[in-house]
């Protein structure tokens, strides 16, 4: 990348790092520059797309939707992409008008004040360390039906079997991935990317097999199965539910902005990686969903809702071809736990950096070897094998589990477009000068952000047994567990910060930016 600089060529313009634009950036908003840039274009890009990944999300929920909704749940699909997509646009803005680390946390606190920045980051925060215990339960899904070698903890007929063994293949998967992620944002960036561009060849190639063994025509999916029929909201609330499949895949595009602070030129390619990371995973995720309904040998097999999508490219393309696109699900599962993993490190160092978090100083201490915080890659993943322990005898943790982190998440980027319409409604918004601007399609497309946001977290914080008591014996506490663990994250968490860390919030002087002296003896 190269930088403009001003006409006569002066000596202190020459010698301005080709990066000085991106920190000075930086600097106005208070920051010294100390993560290393190294991240360009498809590396942003990369980090956003595997956050959401395709592969994961549609073959880790695949079978909930069919479950619930039947095969007409395909069109909770362009439903939540109409609805993030209204999110993602408004995150454009903000990417290009503070490209910074730990983007939700530092957007909240521009727009809404550091308290409200405080609780969004920390909702993103613990919504993370969940999030990385869901998605490393992904591994079981897939694993266990390449091979029965995988199912180490018993033959998988017993009632915690999976539970079990999903802890097990989770817990090393998140060791592997603390320790990339640990060895700096150069390697984990490479393994990020190639695994990313397996991920997109391999979904396509899917795309075309899926489509070559069609069996029926497109009318497959407004078929309900029946589902909904007694209920009060009918299939409806069939549909509601079963939009749950959908909500979880596409979110985490913010990831592209949070690696600001490591990226080449981010104010203009951020924003680009955000919508092209939703548009992409929209299609290609769209498309694997329809033709796999289309393809499948019987669409009312009993496998369909129990084994997913792993059933229905076993069962249509054989067990070679099949075994082939599973391990590229492999793949896709480490990319994305790299991912969930490396925005949440940024996310901590930024807070901490406000020394807004325990230990701050710590935490927010950048190793000079690795050029990247270590210290929270760990805690993160402590904390995700952490919650998979705590549920290791829980049948049903794959939905609550996956539940709870997306909830969080869209409550903290609620706790972003919400301040964000306040100020545009007070005509205190102003996007960043010749880069990205939704113009004056900026109000009614942050209006309809926030209801999205927050209409989804009460349809996916609703206390359904079939989603947080799945199986006996019900129980008030977790049926309403969504909105117990939630409340308890957000009001413990920000009590505890009013009452004691707010005192000693505030850039560390060690992370503080600072003027250099001016030489009186250059000419200006």
């Amino acid at each position: 990348m190269s930088t403009e600089h001003g006409k006569g060529g002066d000596a202190a313009d020459a010698a301005r790092s080709p990066h000085q634009e991106d920190d000075d950036a930086l600097g106005e908003l208070g920051y010294r520059p100390e993560l290393k840039r190294t991240l360009g274009n498809f590396h942003t890009f990369a980090a956003g797309i595997s956050y959401i990944s395709i592969l994961t999300g549609t073959f880790q929920l695949f079978y909930f939707g069919v479950s619930f909704g039947g095969p007409a749940y395909w069109w909770s699909w362009p439903m939540v992409f109409v609805g993030q997509l209204m999110v993602a646009l408004c995150f454009c803005e903000l990417a290009a008008r503070f490209p910074v680390a730990g983007s939700v946390y530092n957007w909240g606190k521009q727009l809404g004040g550091k308290h409200v920045g405080w609780l969004g980051g920390w909702m993103m925060l613990t919504a993370t360390m969940v999030s990385l215990a869901a998605v490393a339960l992904a591994y079981q899904i897939t694993l266990p039906q390449i091979s029965d070698f995988f199912q180490f903890i018993g033959d998988g007929s017993g009632t915690t079997d999976a539970a079990k063994n999903a802890v097990l293949l989770g817990s090393v998967l998140i060791l592997f991935t603390t320790l990339v992620n640990a060895f700096g944002v150069k390697l984990m960036a490479r393994i990020n990317s190639a695994g990313v561009l397996i991920e997109l060849i391999a979904a396509v190639v899917l795309i075309v097999l899926l489509a070559a063994h069609i069996t029926r025509g497109p009318s497959a999916i407004t078929e309900t199965g029946g589902l909904g029929e007694g209920q009060n909201l009918g299939y409806f609330g069939a549909f509601l539910t079963a939009s749950l499949a959908s909500a979880y895949v596409m979110y985490g595009f913010d990831t592209a902005s949070s690696l600001g602070e490591e990226s080449l030129d981010p104010s203009r390619n951020a924003p680009r990686a955000i919508l092209r990371a939703l548009v992409f995973s929209f299609l290609i995720g769209g498309l694997i969903l329809l033709f796999a309904l289309l393809a499948v040998p019987d669409l009312h097999a009993k496998e369909l809702s129990v084994d997913g999508l792993q059933y229905v490219v076993l069962s249509t393309l054989g067990s070679t071809i099949g075994e082939i696109v599973l391990w590229c699900v492999v793949i896709a599962i480490t990319v994305c736990e790299l991912a969930v993993q490396a925005a949440g490190i940024r996310l901590a160092f930024a807070m901490a950096r406000d020394g807004c978090l325990p230990a701050s100083s710590l935490l927010a201490k950048v190793s000079p070897r690795f050029q990247t915080p270590v210290l929270p890659a760990i805690i993160i993943g402590l904390v995700g094998v952490g919650i998979l322990v705590i549920n290791i005898n829980q049948p049903q943790i794959f939905s609550v589990i996956t539940s709870i982190a997306i909830i969080m998440i869209y409550l903290a980027y609620l706790l972003v477009t919400l301040p964000m319409l306040v100020r545009r409604l007070r005509g205190q918004w102003q996007p960043a000068e010749g880069k990205f601007s939704l113009g004056k399609f900026g109000l009614p497309v942050n209006i309809l952000a926030v209801l999205w946001g927050a209409a989804m977290s009460l349809n996916l914080a609703w206390p359904r047994a079939e989603v947080y008591n799945a199986t006996g014996p019900q129980h008030w506490y977790l049926r309403w567990g969504a909105f117990l663990f939630i409340g308890i994250v957000a009001c413990g968490g920000f009590a505890y910060y009013w009452f004691v860390q707010r005192h000693k919030a505030g850039v560390l002087a060690e992370h503080r930016f600072e003027e250099p002296p001016v030489d009186p003896t250059t000419p200006r």
